[in-house]
């Protein structure tokens, strides 16, 4: 598979010679302490002591507030149907690697240091020695060869490779050198494989227990089809996934039985007829306090499982969640939940996001529409739709005035900036894109006021969003009567997400509307200025349908996609980081060219509350799905004082 959400700057120019990184800072004392709910595990012999369940050197955290006390339930919500990443961003990012907290660089995490060949296509990982999943079994190389002999680069298994494990198209060959020692080897330079591991997806290596899932496995299970039978299952894919989960399915938080290597283990799953969801701390977890307290310092989180966004946005205000940022961060809710913080016991937290747009056109170049397609793929078209949105109606409107007007490029403090591709072509000139839809032949008007195709028909966009998207819904609705103004007809289609990704797979759109990514994380989200994701590239998704089947499927793209494509092939198999850098820089200046996608607004920075009794929660948190909020911030740090 060609597609990688590739690293976001390629930033480890010592890339050129052998490296390694450092373990962090060790505890100066071996006085470990736990915390007291499992003094009576201990002493009644069904938990081991403390010093037997840790790591030789477990990674010592120091608390960004102060060393936290023991004890409590964390209250936060979630959705009923698929929001399983609620609950991965809690308590479900615990691979090789992460990001630091600024989202700056990839630390050291269940791998305690790493070393990277000359021509940097060898990653040697040195794991935590004595590091246990939350069964108490070891952690060790025979779990990573598993995940990824087994499981990732088993086509049965994933008919492509994830992405990130992949170069030029092939994958690794991973290879144990001893028990706490694996090999990672390319074909090539990768020299972002390191930070691809620092994504939740990154987690693959780490997610599957050897003992535990090869029993859903037919090279270790010779009855695994009476497994099945018993199941009801139709593959031992299905029966795997069912019991050990994937990175993004909700069966990842219903087996109680798996075991983890995450902060906290589930105790009540995620499942159909879920009304809550309860995790229990991991008594194994490998991490301590400076202070030589195991963390984490939170007995339980709960997940408060609610149907309907408004209900969280309540539950909020009335003080009964002491942190939440998921389905309350739109702008529309921060005036309520400011006015009700005194009474509701919280804090308003701001966190900026990394994308670059809240409300993106992906104008569909491939649409079924043929005269329309025509239109579609004409950049003064494109330009016109532009000059005919007043952007600071929507933001005065949608954003209370404090978004910024922005088109799709990363911003000004990434070290991708393009001033045209964030800047052209975004304010308010009716005459001018009057001028452009004449130039065009779309001269005649119906009774309705609407342009009409020269060979007859009216000029009319079909746009789908989701409907738990309520900015964009109103950003839409905004800029439908603008369009209205100079003749273009939009008809919106508001859907739930199922059948939002589903008219979008069906090329069943004109314009689908969603958030630009890249605003700070560019090299990882490409999609909006290169076609080569297969659900989000909706410029045209034949086009990436082409790429990934290096032109079996799909639709040929124009010369100068076809140019970026051949640039991020090059991109990714670069040497130095110099010659990366002027790859990633065309491809830019040729998105800013084209103009394929149109932006509106950037969001202001999301609203989030913690409870006042929530302590060693970092305050500058990130927004993204590549900096997983708060997982990199380390919620097992997080304590509540007593009320």
């Amino acid at each position: 598979m060609k597609f990688q959400s590739t690293a976001r700057g390629i930033m480890i120019a010592a890339f050129a010679v052998s490296v390694m990184c450092a373990p962090l800072a060790q505890a100066a004392t071996q006085n470990w302490t736990q915390a007291p709910m499992l003094d009576p595990l201990v002493k009644a012999g069904k938990l081991p002591p403390l010093a037997q369940r840790l790591p030789q050197k477990p990674e010592v955290i120091t608390p960004i507030e102060r060393k936290g006390i023991y004890g409590g339930t964390l209250r936060t919500a979630m959705r009923s149907s698929n929001d399983q990443n609620s609950i991965l961003r809690i308590s479900g990012v615990e691979g090789l690697v992460r990001w630091d907290m600024d989202f700056n660089k990839a630390i050291p995490n269940l791998a305690e240091s790493w070393t990277i060949s000359p021509d940097a296509s060898e990653f040697v990982f040195k794991l935590r020695k004595g590091a246990r999943w939350s069964d108490g079994s070891p952690f060790t190389a025979d779990d990573i060869l598993f995940a990824m002999n087994d499981l990732i680069y088993n086509k049965t298994f994933f008919n492509l490779t994830p992405s990130g494990y992949v170069n030029k198209d092939l994958p690794a060959k991973v290879t144990k050198i001893d028990d706490y020692t694996v090999s990672f080897k390319f074909s090539g330079p990768y020299l972002s494989f390191i930070e691809q591991l620092a994504i939740p997806y990154g987690q693959y290596a780490t997610l599957y227990q050897k003992k535990f899932c090869s029993q859903f496995h037919p090279a270790y299970n010779p009855k695994l089809n009476e497994l099945m039978a018993k199941e009801n299952v139709k593959d031992w894919p299905t029966l795997m996934r069912n019991h050990c989960g994937d990175i993004e399915i909700p069966a990842r938080f219903a087996n109680v039985d798996r075991p983890v290597m995450d902060p906290w283990v589930i105790v009540e799953p995620y499942r159909g007829n879920a009304t809550r969801v309860v995790l229990e701390r991991n008594p194994y977890f490998w991490q301590v306090d400076n202070a030589g307290q195991q963390l984490p310092y939170l007995d339980r989180v709960q997940f408060q499982v609610i149907s309907d966004v408004e209900t969280i946005v309540l539950a909020a205000i009335n003080g009964q969640l002491d942190y939440q940022h998921r389905h309350i961060f739109g702008i529309q809710n921060r005036p309520v939940i400011s006015e009700n913080a005194a009474k509701g016991g919280y804090k308003v937290m701001a966190l900026s996001g990394t994308g670059a747009n809240s409300a993106g056109l992906w104008l569909n170049q491939s649409t079924k529409n043929a005269k329309l397609r025509n239109l579609l793929r004409n950049k003064d078209f494109r330009v016109a739709l532009s000059l005919s949105i007043d952007r600071k109606e929507v933001n005065d409107i949608v954003y209370l005035g404090q978004g910024m007007l922005w088109q799709i490029g990363p911003l000004k403090k990434s070290k991708w900036y393009n001033e045209r591709l964030g800047t052209q072509f975004l304010n308010l000139d009716v005459a001018k894109a009057n001028q452009l839809f004449d130039k065009l032949g779309l001269t005649k008007r119906d009774a309705d006021g609407f342009r009409l195709y020269p060979e007859g028909g009216r000029v009319s966009l079909n746009t789908i969003v989701s409907v738990a998207q309520s900015q964009q819904i109103d950003t839409l609705e905004l800029i439908r009567k603008q369009w209205a103004q100079v003749g273009i007809e939009m008809v919106v289609q508001a859907s739930e997400r199922t059948l939002f990704y589903d008219r979008a797979t069906r090329n069943d759109y004109d314009i689908s509307v969603d958030i630009i990514p890249g605003g700070m994380d560019i090299t990882f989200n490409p999609r909006a200025i290169l076609a080569i994701h297969p659900l989000e590239s909706r410029m045209s998704l034949p086009w990436t349908q082409w790429y990934l089947s290096n032109g079996k499927q799909g639709e040929e793209p124009p010369a100068s996609m076809k140019k970026r494509m051949d640039l991020y092939d090059k991109w990714q198999s670069a040497r130095t980081v110099a010659e990366a850098d002027a790859l990633f820089k065309e491809m830019l200046n040729i998105a800013a060219d084209e103009f394929e996608v149109i932006g509106v607004i950037r969001s202001p920075s999301d609203t989030a509350i913690r409870s006042l009794r929530l302590h060693n929660v970092y305050e500058q948190m990130l927004v993204s799905f590549t900096y997983p909020n708060p997982s990199p911030a380390l919620p097992q740090e997080w304590f509540l004082t007593p009320k």
